[in-house]
């Protein structure tokens, strides 16, 4: 994180110091904003130039691709920008240095604002590099669960409990119903107690069942 913040502010000053470049001198005391782009493809004239359609109509845009850039955090796009404003650049002064015959540095010369220019390419070149990308995140792809060999110590289906697979088929166990107790309908056995009967009934020892009167 602290990379690509370093990274943007990097890339974002080499942007500011291309755009400014135009503005100051580039040679003989004249302003990049008085070079024609065409004149980097024909040759350098004497012909003054729109501001629009000056060196800082393909400097601008390379700081419009450093910002957004910076705002997908792609490195390929802030890169792509620091190597148009150097290529610029250096075309100008392969014109230049054909225009003027050989080209001197300070007085009359090569001005600072080349130097402007050339260090913004650099600092976009160094942000990139700072800059991290954005990471992929990758999808593991979700396996259906295996039966298990019968060697290997697990459950089908899988569970946390331990033990040696004891069910080889791809289906789920049954269910087995909960135990309720013994089944109220069956015959009692002396193992389990066995209620009071009620009286009248003929098994009842104490109130043993009385014949109706003789009438």
């Amino acid at each position: 994180m602290i990379r690509t913040i370093l990274g943007s502010l990097v890339a974002l000053a080499g942007a500011a110091s291309a755009v400014l470049s135009p503005f100051r001198d580039w040679y003989g005391g004249r302003t990049g904003r008085e070079y024609r782009v065409e004149d980097l493809f024909g040759g350098i004239t004497a012909t003054e130039s729109g501001v629009l359609v000056s060196m800082l109509l393909p400097l601008l845009g390379a700081a419009a691709l450093v910002v957004l850039g910076v705002m997908l955090r792609s490195r390929l796009v802030v890169g792509l920008a620091g190597l148009v404003v150097l290529g610029f650049t250096v075309l100008w002064m392969v014109r230049q240095g054909q225009a003027a015959g050989s080209l001197t540095v300070g007085g009359d010369g090569v001005g600072v604002g080349v130097a402007n220019a050339a260090a913004g390419g650099v600092l976009m070149l160094i942000g990139a590099v700072l800059m991290k990308g954005r990471r992929r995140r990758e999808r593991v792809p979700v396996e259906p669960y295996a039966a298990p060999a019968a060697d290997q110590v697990d459950m089908w289906p899988p569970t946390q409990e331990p033990g040696m697979s004891t069910n080889t088929s791809p289906w789920p166990e049954p269910e087995v119903d909960p135990y309720t107790g013994p089944d109220p309908h069956a015959p009692r056995t002396g193992s389990y107690p066995q209620a009071a009967p009620e009286p009248g009934d003929p098994r009842d020892p104490v109130h043993p069942p009385r014949r109706p009167p003789e009438g």
